[in-house]
């Protein structure tokens, strides 16, 4: 049997076993030693219902874990002041710091969700903040979320601004020249289709949206990056996913990197020198000294998948790096502004210029590389 299951079947009837030995303790009369106090034991008149006579004493206390709100989902840095910044968190909502990460404070408390996806704060105005909600990852503990919230006080009080049914948002770009156009990059539902994925755009700050990009039912936009330079260019990652009780798909023919230069009016899928065929979870950057540059983490099949670099904005693309981290769970991939042959993918940086082609990683110490489906059914390769 895979150590895995055996490892899930071992939990599962621990987890059992301890409800078997809890419950029937709670039924004990308070004659069995059970007291409110130390030393002073539970009284019981008449008879009464014993279960309700041993827990009406018991009260709820905290047991953990103590310090955990979950998965950091995305981050939100004020450029012009880099001590304040904003953290998302996939079960503990949003946390804002201005003091460069010293103390924080929950601003999401109150809301009707916990979990947060995607978090951005406008760098011309810092007191417009957006979180979307409902944790992108695939894990089976991914919660999800209702939608797009609106601070106007830089976190203090939020407005719901619809998209309820995306369940799970990736990723929220605004427009620096006009902040009521924002963009939302939604996966959409883990467990089930739902046509609500996608990209989609306010032009009123959230009272209304347009769907521009969608590609089916069980396609959703998992990135997001926009050309600071030209803000009418955007490019979204699109992925195809599914999560079930006996296991995930996490990739399909839906998958593909898209672009848009007249603000989302029109998309074109980009596919000269990427990877053909089904592909997963996609990553991308924007360099921002040159915006020709543009970056993307791919999954896809042995082999192809890995990190991709374009100089002409997304035309034509070729390899630079493998990626070493599973991009099922993060494809998270970010340019260094001041080196146009650097990127950062997980725990991996590449300096390789785009000439230099490799499809397998040489290091000092055994490593294993996954693929797409260290999240379902092809195996990792291992290098030395």
């Amino acid at each position: 049997m895979d150590s895995r299951i055996s490892g899930i079947l071992v939990r599962r009837a621990s987890f059992l076993l301890a409800i078997l030995l809890v419950v029937p303790l709670l039924a004990l009369p308070a004659s069995h030693g059970y007291a409110a106090e130390a030393g002073e034991p539970v009284a019981q008149e008449g008879g009464g219902d014993t279960v309700a006579a041993a827990l009406e004493n018991l009260e709820w206390r905290n047991i953990g874990p103590a310090v955990m709100g979950g998965r950091i989902t995305d981050l939100a840095v004020l450029e012009s002041n880099p001590s304040v910044f904003f953290v998302a968190t996939a079960t503990g909502g949003v946390w804002k710091t201005t003091n460069h990460g010293i103390a924080f404070e929950p601003v999401f408390d109150n809301e009707a969700t916990a979990s947060a996806g995607a978090v951005t704060i406008s760098q011309s105005n810092p007191n417009l903040v957006w979180v979307g909600s409902g944790e992108p990852n695939n894990r089976q503990s991914s919660p999800w979320g209702n939608g797009v919230y609106k601070s106007v006080d830089g976190g203090k009080t939020w407005e719901h601004k619809g998209l309820y049914e995306t369940r799970h948002i990736a990723r929220i770009a605004i427009d620096p020249r006009d902040n009521d156009v924002v963009y939302v990059a939604a996966v959409g539902q883990l467990w089930d289709t739902n046509p609500e994925r996608g990209v989609f755009r306010t032009r009123d700050g959230g009272d209304t949206w347009e769907h521009v990009l969608s590609v089916d039912a069980d396609t959703g936009a998992v990135d997001l990056v926009m050309d600071r330079n030209d803000p009418n260019t955007l490019f979204a990652a699109m992925y195809q996913r599914r999560r079930t009780s006996f296991g995930f798909n996490g990739g399909g023919p839906g998958g593909g990197i898209y672009r848009s230069m007249d603000g989302g009016e029109t998309w074109t899928e980009l596919t000269e020198g990427l990877p053909e065929g089904d592909t997963g979870r996609i990553g991308l950057d924007i360099f921002r000294g040159d915006t020709n540059i543009v970056y993307a983490i791919v999954e896809a099949r042995r082999g192809e998948q890995g990190i991709y670099r374009s100089t002409d904005r997304g035309d034509t693309w070729s390899t630079s790096a493998p990626p070493t981290t599973a991009p099922c769970t993060t494809a998270s991939c970010a340019s260094i502004p001041t080196t146009p042959s650097a990127s950062i993918s997980g725990d991996h940086r590449s300096t390789r210029p785009t000439t230099e082609v490799t499809t397998s990683l040489t290091t000092r110490r055994r490593r294993f590389i996954p693929t797409t489906t260290r999240c379902g059914s092809i195996p990792p390769t291992r290098t030395t």
